[in-house]
């Protein structure tokens, strides 16, 4: 009876150890799945990360063309316009762009085009936004600290009553004052020069728009 009673107790305490053994086994392959699976999120994490940044990179690369406005010059017709002779890129691109002219009359530019539905700007502008507004036939009034305030107000107060304008400083700009078109360009002596009108005329929403009749509001505004 005793040795009944023993080998009962034997097998409970082998059945137990198994039982122990068995858990402990459980445990340490849930260790190790939970461990693979982290492996695995990871690889595909850094996978995707470094696919992530290889396409950031080639977008970069697109983005970061040194001068958009591509191959090409300035020729000045008998109006005083100069008109820029070669292809104008017009990619849309998010980082800083480089153009060959100051301001430019296109080339790449931001995908948000600045407000010219008349806007008057009293800080300077970004290049690349009001350069997707020249795309849609806006005339862009710029002029540097040489410019007289009243030729300043007064070139406001036309641009404020005019659609598919925009006036902004710009310090680095050759001239006083200038105004410019996608690929037209001119320098005039004040508010009162007659080639103000016909710069208007013939360019707010000239000929010469890429995008005919795209929106000048609901864009970037300072």
């Amino acid at each position: 009876m005793g040795s009944a009673n023993k080998t009962g107790t034997d097998r409970k305490a082998r059945i137990e150890e198994m039982r122990r053994a068995e858990q402990a086994r459980e445990r340490r392959n849930r260790v190790l799945t939970i461990a693979a699976s982290v492996v695995v999120v990871a690889g595909l994490v850094v996978g995707g990360v470094v696919v992530v940044r290889s396409q950031d990179d080639k977008g970069s690369d697109t983005a970061a063309a040194g001068d958009s406005s591509g191959k090409g010059k300035f020729v000045t017709g008998k109006d005083g316009v100069r008109t820029w002779e070669g292809k104008l890129a017009r990619n849309h691109v998010t980082k800083a762009v480089k153009y060959a002219s100051e301001p430019p009359v296109g080339g790449d530019h931001n995908p948000v085009w600045m407000n010219c539905n008349g806007d008057v700007y009293t800080e300077e502008i970004d290049n690349a936004n009001a350069v997707h507004s020249l795309e849609h036939g806006a005339v862009w009034v710029t002029y540097n600290a040489d410019a007289k305030k009243a030729d300043i107000d007064a070139l406001a107060a036309k641009v404020k009553k005019t659609p598919y304008t925009l006036m902004s400083p710009m310090d680095d700009q050759k001239d006083p004052i200038m105004l410019s078109a996608w690929g037209h360009q001119r320098t005039v002596t004040g508010a009162s020069d007659p080639d103000v009108d016909a710069f208007f005329q013939k360019f707010v929403q000239g000929e010469q728009t890429p995008e005919p009749g795209a929106a000048c509001t609901n864009g970037l505004s300072k």
